[in-house]
């Protein structure tokens, strides 16, 4: 470990020791028992190690778990824990298996199922074709290729990793650099359309990405059900992703315009016809079929769903051990982390004394909104976007469900909503999403070139954001 990292872990280190040293008369918030205040030095902990990235963020995930097994759960170190455990002023203990069970959560199987189809699609070349015919109708125009290659990034970010869709669409890129003179800026634009598309994508569905799955998480009825299937989050999301993908399409060809009208791009591949492929064809297409039907149709629920194609493929041998390997366990270990950590939040009574604390009710509904906007959006900048959906949403939840204040404009539903868009909305740095992060490495992309774009296609998110929570709110969505 270099000086620099030791110097941001000594200082995640300390500043939630600090937390926990400070008397619990002298913190603000009222009724703070003693496990509200163990998990309060767990979330400065988790906010410091994800912030500064000491330890791989996936890591910070697996901490947030030991620490809560160790100190607040019903099986904790027991010198930690009073001689009678509903002792005045401990507060509330999590049951263990409830915060293991974070690891298994249904959320995290429907984002397993995505990966399984991905890491198919990839291994048998389904994603390479696919890329290879659709971006055929756009002809040959720099413009309309461009535009070609965001369409096709983002159709597959929906269904696959950001970062696996990432990796291919670059890969699916380069035939088309090679076309484009190195003084023109069109090679600028072209190469992040591709991070840019997939971050937009990634919102057009439940598995698109990681915090969509988080903000799902807290979208459940009293009865733990949830409020918004696959289908219906399609309905209002995929329409906001056309929208923001072309005019991040208009704002690239306003910043890199090209040189060249016309490019000469040739794309060489061919369609697997092995059984094993086909299996793969098939299973993808009855998998996503299933989602967009719903379980009003046939009964099922997206996470069980997305159960069928890691079945098939390993039974069928389309997936082997060696497969499993190359699967994005680190995403779904940062997830897990995520919901155990909310699951701290909620079960000690944290977030809601966090919320009551501070004078919501005084405030504006609007301002409320903004403010969880702005946060968000400001903290996915300079963090992991989903990282920041775990620090945030238990939070809003809590608060959403507390203020009345928001109930014309959607509640906690559109709170929860926005929120989780919102944080999907920053792309301005490489360290933002895995996306920019690998767009970057190519060499290719100059930072103020993407802080600018970026920015300004946030802009316009947060815009359209807005106005798609009104129009949702307009129908009775939210009712």
């Amino acid at each position: 470990m270099n000086r620099a990292r030791l110097i941001k872990l000594c200082i995640a280190l300390i500043i939630p020791l600090i937390v926990l040293l400070i008397p619990r008369e002298a913190i603000p918030i009222d009724g703070l028992t003693v496990t509200m205040h163990r998990v309060l030095a767990i979330f400065a902990l988790a906010l410091c190690l994800w912030v500064l990235e000491p330890i791989p963020i996936f890591a910070t995930s697996v901490v947030v778990i030991v620490l809560e097994l160790l100190v607040i759960s019903d099986k904790s170190i027991k010198w930690l824990m009073p001689g009678d455990a509903a002792a005045e002023g401990f507060g509330e203990v999590l049951s263990y298996k409830a915060i293991m069970a974070t690891m298994a959560d249904p959320i995290i199987m429907l984002f397993l199922g995505g990966f399984f189809l991905g890491a198919a699609a990839t291994k048998y070349q389904m994603d390479n074709n696919l890329g290879r015919v659709l971006l055929r109708p756009f002809g040959t125009r720099s413009s309309l290729v461009l535009l070609g290659m965001m369409v096709i990034t983002a159709i597959f970010s929906m269904f696959m990793s950001n970062t696996a869709t990432t990796a291919m669409m670059l890969a699916v890129l380069m035939p088309v650099l090679r076309s484009i003179d190195k003084d023109d800026p069109a090679r600028l634009g072209f190469a992040l359309a591709i991070p840019f598309a997939a971050n937009i994508g990634g919102i057009g569905t439940p598995i698109g990405t990681p915090p969509n799955a988080v903000g799902l998480k807290y979208l459940r009825d009293a009865g733990g059900q949830p409020l918004i299937s696959f289908s219906e989050w399609m309905m209002f999301a995929v329409p906001f992703v056309v929208v923001l993908l072309l005019a991040a399409w208009l704002l690239l060809l306003l910043f890199f315009k090209p040189k060249q009208p016309q490019l000469k791009v040739e794309f060489k591949g061919r369609w697997l016809r092995s059984g094993q492929a086909w299996i793969v064809y098939v299973t993808s297409a009855v998998t996503i079929l299933l989602w967009l039907t719903g379980g009003r149709v046939h009964g099922l629920t997206s996470h069980t769903v997305a159960l069928i194609p890691v079945a098939v493929f390993c039974c069928t041998g389309v997936m082997t051990s060696a497969d499993l390997k190359t699967l994005s366990w680190d995403v779904l270990w940062l997830v897990a982390g995520g919901f155990a950590l909310g699951l701290a939040l909620e079960g000690t009574g944290l977030s809601a004394a966090l919320v009551q604390s501070i004078p919501f009710e005084t405030f504006p509904a609007l301002l409320i909104i903004g403010i969880a906007v702005a946060l968000t959006y400001t903290m996915a900048t300079f963090m992991s976007n989903t990282a920041a959906a775990n620090l945030v949403l238990p939070i809003m939840a809590a608060l959403g469900a507390s203020l009345t204040s928001l109930a014309p404009m959607g509640g906690q539903m559109m709170l929860i909503l926005v929120v989780t868009f919102s944080a999907s909305l920053a792309m301005t740095m490489p360290i933002t999403t895995p996306p920019n992060a690998m767009a970057y490495a190519t060499g290719w992309i100059k930072t103020g070139a993407m802080a600018r774009a970026g920015g300004a296609i946030g802009v316009i998110g947060l815009a359209l954001l807005a106005a798609m929570a009104v129009v949702l709110n307009l129908i009775g969505y939210f009712d």
